[in-house]
């Protein structure tokens, strides 16, 4: 009897543990690979009553090596693109490599640091229906934040 039940409950932990981990259903017709470029996919949760009032801005960047003092940003720009014969939209980071800072001397003693520095930030509709799917260089990041709107809706002055 402890046996069956043991049994029963690895093969349920196992199927949910796969139900749990199993990719998005359309993810299969974005490809996996695109030359010099890695995917990184955003599966939202659904959301259907609020899903009108939010909003995903995508973060892409890199870890580097910066001075601490100055500010540094990445001069990549992020593409909305079309996936030909789905109307899908996916995005796409350009290839460069050029990174800007302002130019404050540092401090004699201030060591360099390391730090996630980022493109300027994409901000898309919430669509928990389809993947958020991103090709981005062979060494950057993607990450996101879910932004939502207020509830309550305020007056403009008229002058």
């Amino acid at each position: 009897m402890k046996l069956k039940l043991l049994i029963l409950l690895l093969t349920l932990a196992s199927i949910s543990n796969v139900a749990f981990t199993a990719p998005h259903p359309e993810l299969k017709a974005f490809p996996s690979t695109v030359a010099n470029k890695q995917r990184f996919v955003i599966a939202l949760p659904a959301k259907p009553q609020e899903e009108s009032q939010l909003k995903v801005e995508l973060i892409v960047g890199k870890t580097m090596q910066t001075d601490g003092v100055n500010h540094y940003w990445l001069l990549n720009n992020i593409e909305e693109k079309t996936l030909e014969g789905w109307g899908y939209s996916y995005y796409q980071i350009d290839d460069s490599a050029n990174a800007a800072s302002t130019r404050m001397a540092p401090l004699i003693n201030h060591g360099p640091i390391t730090q996630f520095v980022t493109a300027a930030p994409l901000l898309i509709r919430y669509n928990s229906r389809l993947p958020i799917v991103v090709y981005a260089p062979i060494g950057y990041e993607v990450k996101y934040r879910i932004w939502s709107a207020s509830e309550s809706l305020e007056n403009a002055n008229l002058e």
